[in-house]
């Protein structure tokens, strides 16, 4: 078997080479269709309608390496998708004996769609594991800085002190969600097993007497869960995983676009711990782990409206509507595997400055704690003439470049506060600590 040449990822790089890439290469989902053709006659033979020996026969000859991809996909054409050809040379490999047990009353969209759940079970395992070890790494970022200071900032702008600490929890918190939900999904992922419309007659033709029995031990065969009913347009699991792999694209998203903010070079306040360089500026150092976690986020909603948009679907089986759906899957799948790599190691290597979080912690002369200030003087100045005092000494603050502190000490009926703890960023950090404490007690 050759492989396909256009399917290297050349031009995308945040899942090129990764686990989830050769998970659901061609080569892949061959292996997948091949899987369910040979459970497929394994569970007839188990349930009495078929032979053992041509069970045997067909699991035998669904060995990927003997079949060509790049035939199968020319091929596909013909009929719309790739499991009429590989049928036909399934059923050619396993010999006449055996042959006319293969695809035995199943329906192309049986094998497509339980070699997809397969293919999305085998990457999504994948993905948890990458995405526990990157709640590990975060776990430990936020409680080596659960009180590490740095400016919160909302609107771009710095708004009241907060704890790199809580910032880390948060993005772990976020990755435990995703986490949930993939898994969820992953133990939910159904066989697909009706027949042409559905309704399993072909199965009872061929002398299944509780047809109910065969798709049980199908799914048993693959490690897939029992479905109700058959699902050719009831698109709920492939809908489910489009909510729970774009939802994880965001959720690392989040934290990805937090390490680039934080990244600038005006910034610094992390930076990556093997950063990329640049074609023509030598001196970058370019935080490329977020960079591809970002761009995998913001392709993954639109990827996932078209799996949403396949869930009207006409009819017992539909035309278009499923065939939609196979590459958006496909590279919300590998978008998703991609992404899960790059936050390990994000999370793992990402170095955290202090000391650039302290020096901005001071660029507002003692402004990042204006909220308090307007608190503890209301009670001695009352609320309006706080008001305006803060306003006046916060504009003097920034034209004359003096500390709050010094500035407010010159108002006499506060020169018994001490102004200088009041103002200290360090100590206005709230319930930060204890917060983190909180967001990381979770498992």
């Amino acid at each position: 078997m050759t492989s396909d040449p256009s399917d290297t990822g050349l031009l995308s790089p945040g899942w090129a080479d990764s686990p989830a890439a050769s998970a659901t290469g061609d080569t892949a989902y061959l292996r997948a269709l091949l899987d369910a053709e040979a459970a497929l006659t394994r569970a007839q033979a188990a349930q009495g309608l078929a032979p053992g020996a041509a069970a045997r026969a067909v699991t035998e000859a669904a060995r990927p390496d003997r079949f060509d991809v790049r035939s199968l996909a020319r091929r596909a054409r013909e009929g719309g998708n790739p499991v009429i050809p590989l049928v036909a040379d399934l059923t050619a490999a396993v010999g006449a004996d055996h042959g006319p047990y293969v695809h035995r009353g199943a329906t192309s969209q049986d094998i497509l769609d339980t070699a997809t759940m397969l293919v999305a079970a085998r990457t999504l395992d994948l993905v948890l594991a990458d995405l526990e070890a990157a709640q590990r790494a975060l776990a430990r970022l936020a409680a080596g800085h659960r009180d590490t200071v740095v400016p919160g900032r909302t609107l771009t702008q710095h708004a009241v002190p907060t704890t790199f600490g809580l910032k880390a929890a948060g993005w772990r918190s976020l990755v435990l969600d995703a986490r949930d939900r993939v898994r969820a999904v992953r133990d939910l992922l159904p066989v697909q097993l009706g027949g042409a419309a559905g309704t399993l007659a072909a199965f009872m033709a061929y002398g299944a007497e509780d047809p109910r029995a065969l798709v049980a031990a199908y799914a048993g065969e693959l490690g897939l869960r029992e479905p109700e009913s058959p699902w050719h347009s009831l698109r709920t699991p492939i809908a489910d995983l489009a909510g729970a792999l774009a939802f994880t694209a965001g959720a690392l998203g989040k934290a990805a676009v937090d390490v680039l903010t934080l990244s600038r070079t005006e910034i610094a306040e992390v930076a990556e711990g093997a950063s990329g360089g640049s074609s023509a500026m030598p001196h970058k150092a370019n935080p490329v782990r977020a960079t591809l976690i970002a761009a995998a986020a913001r392709q993954a909603p639109q990827l996932a409206a078209v799996l949403y948009g396949a869930l009207v679907a006409e009819d017992e089986r539909p035309a278009g509507a499923w065939h939609a759906e196979w590459e958006p899957l496909r590279a919300l799948l590998r978008l998703v595997g991609g992404a899960t790599r790059d936050a390990v190691e994000l999370a793992e290597g990402l170095r955290v400055r202090s000391d650039a979080m302290r020096h901005h912690l001071a660029l507002t002369h003692g402004l990042i704690v204006s909220e308090r200030l307007a608190a503890e003087l209301t009670p001695l100045l009352g609320r309006a003439r706080a008001g305006e005092l803060l306003t006046e000494v916060a504009l003097r603050a920034r034209t004359e470049g003096r500390s709050l502190a010094e500035l407010l000490s010159e108002e006499p009926r506060l020169r018994d506060l001490d102004l200088v703890a009041l103002t200290d960023p360090t100590r206005y950090t709230g319930f930060a600590g204890p917060l983190t404490d909180r967001a990381l007690e979770r498992s």
